[in-house]
């Protein structure tokens, strides 16, 4: 399981979850998981009809085989488990943990500190950001540790990736350069469709430093 999740909103959480997700898929079936709500969007897919994560959550007897059955296919090989509308619940995150630790999934965990109970089954634990001063200081004091940094670059930032290793404490594995190809191809609808090139051989650079 790979947690993308970030302190502080507009790091890009939601593409680096989708692309991380198209790149492994090339690999193996794969499952994108969608806490956020933006991931449809940003792969180009029609927004789910049906219920989603949190309709599952809000069920008391909802099992891995309901949740299965949720899963929505954005390719042969990945397949998207969508947020749902039911009102949001923290009452059934460790269930949700166990049904998706079996399998080869990147969750979204969107902005703010992700549920304990899907830090402590996540392989990966990777914080999204950009060098951006306010972003460190939500970061560092949300209490989590990541295993990992992706960092989001911005033209005229004055911190660097190795600032940013010793404000958080865990290294960068990613470092994304702008990179207009990435904004065209996600307002495009076009993501899954055409991965740009920056983008993939990033984040496959940091599937190999992860392992």
């Amino acid at each position: 399981m790979f947690l993308c999740w970030s302190a502080k909103g507009g790091s890009g959480t939601t593409v680096i979850a989708a692309a991380l997700a198209l790149v492994l898929s090339q690999r193996s079936a794969t499952t994108v998981v969608d806490l956020a709500g933006d991931l449809p969007a940003a792969l180009g897919i029609a927004e789910p009809a049906g219920p989603g994560v949190r309709d599952w959550m809000a069920s008391p007897t909802g099992d891995a085989a309901a949740l299965e059955r949720l899963r929505v296919p954005v390719s042969d090989t990945l397949q998207l488990l969508p947020l749902g509308s039911a009102p949001a619940t923290n009452e059934r995150w460790a269930d949700l943990a166990n049904a998706l630790a079996h399998h080869t999934v990147v969750v979204d965990g969107g902005t703010g500190t992700p549920p304990a109970e899907l830090l402590a089954v996540a392989d990966h634990n990777l914080l999204v950001t950009r060098p951006c001063y306010l972003a460190l200081r939500l970061a560092a004091a949300s209490g989590v540790q990541p295993s990992g940094i992706v960092l989001v670059g911005e033209p005229g930032r004055a911190l660097s990736a190795r600032d940013i290793e010793r404000a958080v404490g865990a290294p960068v594995i990613a470092e994304l350069h702008y990179d207009p190809a990435v904004a065209r191809a996600v307002d495009a609808g076009l993501l899954a469709a055409r991965l740009p090139a920056s983008l993939a051989h990033a984040l496959t650079r940091a599937l190999k430093r992860a392992a």
